[in-house]
């Protein structure tokens, strides 16, 4: 049984790698992103969405645990 777990956990992972491989390959075209009016360097599509996933992955934990914490505190209060 825990080795058909790590076969299908080996298989899902290769499958996760080729999807993304697929999506950076197919998704060369350049942009530059404007914000604010700062300008941001030429890179692929590709580029600039694994990125954007990269930060969400990052922020979001991060926010979760802070507000998560606010709310304990208040609870703390309240009892």
């Amino acid at each position: 049984m825990r080795n058909l777990k790590r076969i299908l956990l080996g298989v899902f992972l290769l499958l996760m790698v080729l999807i993304v491989l697929a999506f950076v390959l197919e998704n060369q075209q350049s942009v530059s992103l404007l914000f604010l009016g700062f300008s941001g360097p030429q890179l692929p599509v590709s580029v600039v969405a694994v990125l954007a996933l990269l930060i969400g992955m990052l922020i979001g934990p991060v926010l979760g645990w802070f507000l998560g914490r606010s709310s304990r505190a208040e609870r703390k209060r309240v009892v």
